[in-house]
């Protein structure tokens, strides 16, 4: 049976970690950090993900706003809003939530953000200075699951990482952080258009999971004793859940979880990760000024 990796906990840690730091850098002198949110339009999700975000703030002693704005705000007016909050001093992280209305270009918004403070990693400049080793800002989700990984004293040098999905948010960001030196684990991508996907999935030491399709990953694409991270998060319905529906995540946990020697849940292993990097990013974001 496999050691269930326990985000919440590994999340918890990271928290208290900041939070100290943060108290520390209050007490001798220095003003708390200040990330600002920018929210468009009325999305539920999004807005659920916003609370959630101020709310870790809060709680490690970062101060944050919330900036609401309507949906029918012009991209030139929300570009303009970005580099004032680029030329505020006080102002150490800015993140802005995505997805944005149809009619604003994320990447422009994106790319006007001061690289700085750009604390989603999602600057091209900050893409780079992962891709090539540099110190910097880390990707929330990929840096929470090296963390789960290292946290959880699995061995990384020398290990076989196959992660299923290429996006910019996970996948490739992930490959970078795998390929670091201090990490030095052997990376292969998967995706849609690769041939005989299962063959190489059964090579992993570590396979990561983030392709988004419910319980894609069986006990067939799964080398007894690998680690098994679970990236995805998916709807499927449910008439006996109050709701409709449950969540699951994109390994078939049931039938994966007797043969790998780790593995997330879903809810609970990878997904309160992203938060705790957000709030480290956060605090760099301060320290660097």
């Amino acid at each position: 049976m496999a050691h269930i990796i326990d985000g919440k906990a590994i999340s918890a840690q990271i928290r208290e970690e900041v939070k100290t730091a943060v108290a520390a850098r209050v007490t001798n002198g220095h003003r708390a950090p200040y990330l600002a949110v920018v929210l468009v339009g009325d999305d539920p999700a999004s807005a659920s993900y916003v609370r959630g975000k101020a709310k870790a703030s809060a709680e490690v002693g970062i101060e944050s706003d919330t900036l609401t704005y309507d949906a029918s705000i012009s991209e030139q007016e929300l570009l303009d809003i970005i580099r004032r909050l680029n030329d505020d001093d006080n102002v150490d992280g800015i993140l802005v939530q995505l997805p944005l209305p149809d009619h604003i270009d994320d990447r422009k918004v994106i790319d006007t953000i001061d690289p700085a403070k750009d604390v989603d990693c999602f600057h091209p400049a900050s893409v780079g200075n992962l891709v090539i080793g540099l110190d910097g800002f880390k990707p929330a989700t990929p840096a929470g699951i090296v963390e789960l990984i290292q946290r959880s004293g699995i061995e990384t040098s020398g290990a076989h990482c196959v992660i299923i999905g290429r996006s910019n948010i996970v996948g490739k960001p992930l490959a970078n952080l795998m390929l670091k030196r201090g990490i030095d684990a052997t990376v292969t991508v998967c995706h849609s258009r690769t041939k005989d996907l299962p063959a190489l999935a059964r090579q992993a030491d570590i396979l990561v999971a983030a392709i988004g399709r419910a319980n894609f990953v069986t006990a067939d694409l799964v080398k007894p004793g690998a680690v098994v991270i679970d990236v995805g998060i998916n709807r499927v319905e449910d008439a006996t859940r109050e709701r409709g529906y449950r969540l699951v995540g994109d390994v078939d946990f049931d039938a994966v979880e007797p043969i790998a020697s780790h593995i997330t849940p879903v809810p609970g292993g990878v997904g309160p990760m992203t938060i705790a990097v957000l709030l480290q990013n956060t605090l760099m974001a301060a320290r660097s000024t």
